[in-house]
């Protein structure tokens, strides 16, 4: 699947490994001006793959006045109006810009990391046995939710989605996503000629995106194979808990020291770059959306495995507590009174007390 070589070289960039890029059928990255990495079309570098839909977007219905105009593809889909055809818009925007590489600053870090650690979760779904079904619906309605929150989304858009089994769905019609996405692209590519003037790609390129949004879409819905991140000397260990949680789950079940030792190891190693800091912020996260997510209280077996470290288990706590909202998100959910764990907050540095002083 050209998803997987595209998801390489989107961590080579992204990362600066400075590895060969993996061949790929008809997409390659380039360098955008504005400093961004886009992915395009082999040989189209004039309209990155995001941005082929910009033009054909109808304005925002609640601006401006919608009388007698109906979705575009009302004749197909019934049941919809404006309203819904633009957060399917919005979807659609969304799921395409995972591949986009931008320029990080400090106010997109965390969404940045949020968004893309939801997407690499989610594709990794239907893989899990370790969870009970209850469990496993619960945790992929939590990664979704981030997924749409963090690129950002308007609030209507973040409500208007569910899953059914496999499928997502817009919950208020019940339009498969799917569905959607493919009359949607075999609308403009056989009445291209109705719309050339919005459109800079022909026919079957725009076929070509759609089969990527499709593999895109898989992902999100965990129909595809899992997305794994790429071996690197002396991260062995985490990886193999972060490419497949049953790992995880099934170490800590067997002895938490496992996995907190791979912790302090990847840690306290010796060389800093990148990626392995991308890899820290994988397995931390993957400790609190699989472990603490469904029990808060294994908090307190962290801060006592490292409490003969306290600088480390200091910067472990403040590193998961700010990295992302994971947390807030989780207290929040589960009702849960941070008052209960003063041996976590007593390790909190400024920016901790910052962002949690409402649980504080």
């Amino acid at each position: 699947m050209e998803l997987d070589a595209l998801y390489h070289n989107y961590l080579n960039l992204k990362f600066g490994r400075g590895l060969p890029l993996l061949k790929t059928d008809r997409f390659e990255y380039a360098l955008c001006e504005d400093g961004s990495t886009e992915l395009f079309l082999t040989g189209r570098e004039n309209e990155p793959f995001t941005n082929w839909t910009s033009d054909l977007r109808p304005a925002d219905p609640h601006y401006t006045d919608t009388t007698g105009r109906a979705p575009v593809l009302a004749s197909r889909f019934e049941q919809l109006d404006v309203y819904g055809e633009q957060v399917l818009d919005y979807l659609l925007l969304t799921i395409n810009a995972t591949t986009s590489i931008v320029p990080i600053h400090p106010y997109n870090v965390m969404n940045d990391r949020m968004k893309h650690y939801c997407f690499f979760q989610l594709g990794q779904w239907a893989s899990l046995s370790m969870l009970c079904d209850e469990q496993k619906t619960g945790l992929r309605d939590f990664f979704f939710w981030f997924y749409l929150y963090a690129h950002p989304v308007n609030g209507e858009t973040l409500d208007a989605f569910s899953f059914c089994g496999l499928d997502l769905i817009h919950t208020k019609t019940g339009i498969r996503v799917q569905d959607y996405f493919k009359v949607y692209h075999d609308h403009y590519a056989g009445h291209h000629a109705a719309y050339k003037d919005c459109l800079t790609l022909l026919p079957q390129e725009i076929e070509t995106c759609c089969r990527l949004t499709l593999q895109l879409l898989e992902a999100v819905e965990g129909r595809s194979s899992r997305l794994k991140l790429p071996p690197e000397a002396g991260l062995e260990p985490a990886l193999r808990l972060i490419n497949q949680a049953d790992e995880l789950l099934t170490a800590y079940a067997r002895n938490s020291s496992e996995v907190f030792g791979v912790m302090r190891n990847v840690f306290t190693g010796v060389t800093s770059t990148p990626y392995r800091e991308h890899v820290i912020s994988m397995l931390l996260d993957n400790y609190v959306c699989y472990i603490l997510y469904f029990d808060f209280n294994q908090i307190d077996e962290l801060v006592e495995f490292f409490r003969d470290s306290p600088p480390l288990c200091r910067a472990i706590v403040n590193r998961m507590f700010t990295g992302t909202i994971f947390i807030q998100k989780i207290l929040q959910q589960n009702r849960i009174d941070l008052h209960n764990y003063t041996n976590v907050t007593a390790l909190f540095n400024e920016n901790s007390r910052q962002m949690y002083r409402e649980f504080l």
